[in-house]
């Protein structure tokens, strides 16, 4: 189980537009969000992305870099770029399962095509958004079972003023006996 104030798995994808990945490379001033999404297949995540799109400006303005990934292949991230119209959000792909289940996100077997008409990959991962400060530690993390009632980046964003003002620290972080 992840906890937040320790470090992060290793984080290494490619991307659509940007090279290689690799978390312990990024340098943001504040975080990077890691955001893991369940497929092209996925219309929750469609509109979740567009958000996470329409949100990454803010997001840069507060020194937090942004990426997108899932286990899908090129060609499937490629049309989940142009489903949402991603201009300033970095989408990676091809995720190990492994590594998706290091960094303790769910997996899921295909139940064939979804609702809009494209078919599930054979296994992939649940939903999951970390924010990872540049030491590597975990700050913050949200894993979800089920494609629904995700965090909101827009709060996500007053949440970070806050943080920034306050020099609020990680919480969660208590391990001991109770």
């Amino acid at each position: 189980m992840l906890v937040p104030r320790t470090t992060a798995p290793t984080l290494t994808v490619k991307t659509l537009q940007h090279g290689e990945f690799d978390l312990t490379r990024e340098n943001p001033s504040l975080m990077t969000l890691v955001c893991f999404y369940r497929g092209l297949h996925c219309p929750v995540c469609g509109n979740y992305l567009k958000e996470l799109e329409r949100t990454t400006p803010a997001l840069a303005e507060r020194g937090v870099s942004t990426i997108a990934i899932s286990s899908d292949g090129e060609g499937r991230a490629r049309q989940m770029v142009d489903k949402i119209g991603a201009h300033h959000l970095r989408i990676g792909y091809g995720l190990p399962l492994t590594v998706a289940r290091q960094w303790g996100l769910y997996i899921s077997s295909s139940r064939g095509k979804t609702s809009i008409g494209i078919e599930e990959p054979e296994l992939f991962s649940e939903p999951g958004v970390f924010l990872i400060k540049p030491d590597q530690t975990v700050y913050w993390l949200s894993v979800q079972s089920m494609p629904f009632a995700r965090p909101n980046f827009a709060e996500m964003v007053q949440a970070l003023d806050f943080v920034i003002k306050n020099d609020y620290p990680a919480r969660g972080e208590y391990t001991g006996e109770v």
